[in-house]
């Protein structure tokens, strides 16, 4: 990966792009649904391929790591809905695969994780704040899987108002 690679990501202190993808044939999410807690995107370039696959198993281990930081992890790749129905039942995942489908690569683009030359995505990981603000970005090498030490870090620096503790806690004490 070249500096000119990592620097065509969405910047670091910019608004995520919002965008709603299918998650199932029948089904749809949106970015701007998870406000209020961290995101962390997950852009992969094919399910069933060896990489991808390694790397969606180590996040759904690590799925109650994830919860402990109350972040919402989403994978996304330019598969389609049923082949993601498929992949995601074969390895039991514990969440979302979102289909960057049609118009092919749409989101990967806002992003600037798409790579034209090959039509699919690339390994680019991306953690959102609670208030929908990009956070912290990676753009690993196609061929590596990219761990999660990276992605906790990350998790780790948001102070309270970025992991949307702050809210929850003044709620709380207006509740009692």
């Amino acid at each position: 990966m070249t500096d000119s690679q990592a620097s065509r990501l969405v910047a670091v202190g910019s608004t995520a792009p919002d965008f709603e993808l299918r998650s199932g044939p029948d089904q749809t999410m949106r970015l701007t649904s998870f406000r209020g807690r961290p995101v962390v995107l997950v852009f992969y370039p094919a399910d069933w391929s060896p990489v991808c696959g390694d790397q969606v198993a180590l996040y759904n281990e690590m799925w109650r790591e994830f919860e402990d930081y109350n972040a919402q992890l989403l994978g996304i790749s330019v598969d389609g809905a049923w082949c993601h129905r498929a992949f995601a039942e074969a390895r039991k995942l514990r969440f979302p695969l979102l289909a960057d489908f049609e118009p092919k690569g749409d989101v990967s683009r806002q992003y600037g994780a798409y790579r034209e030359k090959d039509g699919f995505s690339e390994r680019a990981l991306f953690v959102v704040d609670a208030n929908g603000i990009v956070r912290w970005s990676y753009l690993s090498p196609i061929g590596e899987n990219p761990g999660a030490d990276g992605i906790f870090d990350a998790l780790e620096s948001l102070t309270p108002e970025q992991r949307g503790q702050v809210a929850s806690s003044a709620a709380k004490e207006r509740d009692s």
